[in-house]
């Protein structure tokens, strides 16, 4: 298979096997008016397989929720084929509208307009807990 290389643009490597449909849907990429490549099940020395995306368009994106989805990946920015800045994202301190609480007692349920907003409680455990009633997310 071959998928060209990018001029200016975004990679998103080191995606967990499976996962980049997720981000896909995450991060709104359907939206946007560029080439996008989805590369699943490719061959990784140091992960057995990952999947990788590919955008052909420099734009700003916010990657924040990728840290959530996976905390092992890798965003490549890439301007005139060359790779000028890469770096690993982290967990976010805070997540909305990513997720729903499913606490039919929390205000988000009967208040429609308010964002799902969860809150990074224990770093370590990757433990996230709703703004408004303090429910415990559960992946």
């Amino acid at each position: 298979m071959n998928i060209d290389s990018i001029k200016n643009g975004i990679v998103i490597d080191h995606i967990q096997a499976k996962k980049g449909m997720e981000i896909y849907k995450a991060l709104k990429l359907e939206e946007l008016d560029c080439s996008i490549a989805i590369i699943t099940n490719a061959k990784s020395k140091k992960m057995g397989k990952k999947d990788i995306i590919k955008i052909d368009k420099a734009i700003n994106l916010d990657f924040d929720i990728l840290g959530y989805i996976d905390p092992n990946i890798t965003i490549d920015i890439i301007k005139e084929n060359q790779l000028v800045n890469k770096y690993h994202v982290e967990l976010p301190k805070q997540i909305e509208n990513l997720i729903k609480c499913k606490n039919p007692r929390c205000i988000t349920s009967q208040e429609q307009e308010l964002k799902h907003i969860f809150v990074l409680t224990d770093k370590e455990n990757r433990m996230y807990r709703c703004k408004y009633c303090e429910t415990l997310l559960d992946e």
